[in-house]
């Protein structure tokens, strides 16, 4: 059993459609840092992670040539949490030592951080950790002004990751976006 003072950490990967969460989750996860490591995924998306796969216990986890677990979400993330950690401490799973939650792209994350951080059934046994936000650089500015979830999305964020720099030649539209409106940038301290 896990006492409270050694509540697992969780983190909440968030970001609108298109914008490389799984990009990133999958670099993030050839990590040796990320090993032992659960990630719970909403969806599979264009970009999957199937190709990472070594071994599926049964039909909603799969274990990662990475040492990470994957796992989708059975409609209610309290009931993944707690089927994920009983697997967890009947050794059905390798002892992962962090979750990462990936949301999907249309996601709200306030009703995550709000099981997260008030569930007490979770909070028992997780405490959050972070909240990782990620722009698409080309769409971001955009999105912020016609899909109010991307700004709620980068409103709880901890860190906001700018994605796809590359194809628009840095990060300083989007950076200047996120420092004039919302508040961000180096007195809020974003990180590029």
């Amino acid at each position: 059993m896990i006492e409270s003072a050694e509540r697992l950490p969780a983190s909440i990967l968030t970001g609108f459609l298109g914008s490389g969460k799984t990009t990133l989750l999958n670099r993030l996860l050839h990590h040796e840092d990320m090993a032992n490591t659960a990630v719970i995924v909403n969806e599979f998306g264009e970009v999957g992670l199937d190709h990472l796969l070594v071994e599926t216990p049964d039909e909603t986890t799969v274990l990662m040539d990475s040492g990470c677990l994957c796992c989708t979400i059975l409609g209610d993330l309290v009931q993944t949490l707690q089927t994920l950690l009983a697997k967890r401490m009947t050794g059905a799973v390798p002892a992962f030592e962090h979750v990462v939650i990936e949301t999907t792209g249309l996601a709200d994350p306030a009703s995550i951080l709000q099981t997260l951080i008030a569930e007490q059934d979770v909070t028992k046994y997780f405490v959050l950790d972070s909240v990782i936000t990620v722009i698409d650089a080309v769409n971001g500015v955009g999105q912020f002004d016609t899909h109010f979830e991307s700004v709620k999305q980068a409103a709880v964020a901890d860190r906001i990751v700018i994605s796809k720099t590359d194809l628009v030649g840095g990060t300083g539209k989007v950076y200047d976006n996120l420092e004039s409106g919302f508040g961000y940038g180096a007195a809020a301290g974003l990180e590029i």
